[in-house]
């Protein structure tokens, strides 16, 4: 009797795991593209327009390690990006 329940219980975690109707790509002018490439490369321009605000302001000189601060930038626009698009 145990056995038929841990059976059934394994059978429903498939079924409720097979629950992805597709995978996150997008058409884009007739190729397939992951989105999280496009999430990547949103990020990246969004880092690439927040550095050049910093410069223009004149933080960008006080930044400790900016290699590391416009890494965290990214990262968290894709991320963010990731979140409001598919979300």
């Amino acid at each position: 009797m145990r056995r038929r329940w841990g059976a059934l219980a394994m059978s429903g975690l498939t079924l409720g795991c097979a629950g992805c109707s597709h995978a996150p790509s997008f058409d884009i002018l007739g190729s397939y593209f992951p989105s999280w490439m496009i999430c990547a490369l949103v990020g990246l321009c969004a880092t690439i327009a927040v550095r050049g605000l910093l410069v223009k302001v004149g933080i960008d000189k006080e930044l400790p390690m900016p290699i590391v601060v416009y890494l965290a930038f990214t990262i968290a626009f894709t991320l963010a990006m990731w979140l409001l698009w598919l979300a």
